[in-house]
């Protein structure tokens, strides 16, 4: 065998874990379309089947093996949870609950049906917990919730 031969040979042996490595990033762009994640657990199982390509040198079927094996385990065991936890909706607070238990100063009297409070740099109308309670220009108050557009408020710490 000449030295092309052994070049060509060698190039050869080195292209399956490239092409791994393709088909792993192709299988990315294309779940960034979908949000399945059904197409990332097989860019997982391609992305195995590279790395093991790369370390152990495997014959083409003995990578294929490793494609389907840990694909199959990433869509059984990793892609559930992770479609729960996407579902859940434990991500980010909604906005008027981020509010709730913060300080604002009152602007305006706030009574049962009108006043205004300065909360989180915003001016807010506001009214009392209690419909019984009112509270004077620069009193401190806290939010207890949001109900729309206005802050219900009590005379907190």
């Amino acid at each position: 065998m000449s030295v092309a031969h052994t070049a060509g040979f060698a190039t050869l042996t080195l292209m399956p874990p490239w092409i791994w490595l393709v088909a792993a990033l192709g299988l990315a762009g294309a779940e960034a379309l979908t949000g399945d994640l059904f197409l990332l657990m097989l860019s997982g199982g391609a992305l195995a089947a590279a790395g093991a390509s790369f370390v152990f040198d495997l014959p083409i079927w003995a990578d294929g093996a490793v494609f389907l094996a840990v694909s199959v385990l990433l869509l059984v065991l990793v892609r559930p949870a992770l479609r729960r936890r996407m579902e859940s909706g434990a991500g980010l607070l909604d906005p008027a609950k981020a509010l709730e238990g913060k300080h604002a100063l009152v602007l305006s009297q706030v009574s049962q049906h009108d006043g205004q409070v300065k909360l989180d740099g915003e001016v807010w109308t506001a009214r009392p917990l209690d419909d019984n309670d009112v509270f004077e220009p620069g009193d401190q108050v806290t939010v207890i919730h949001i109900d729309g557009a206005t802050a219900v408020v009590y005379r907190g710490i």
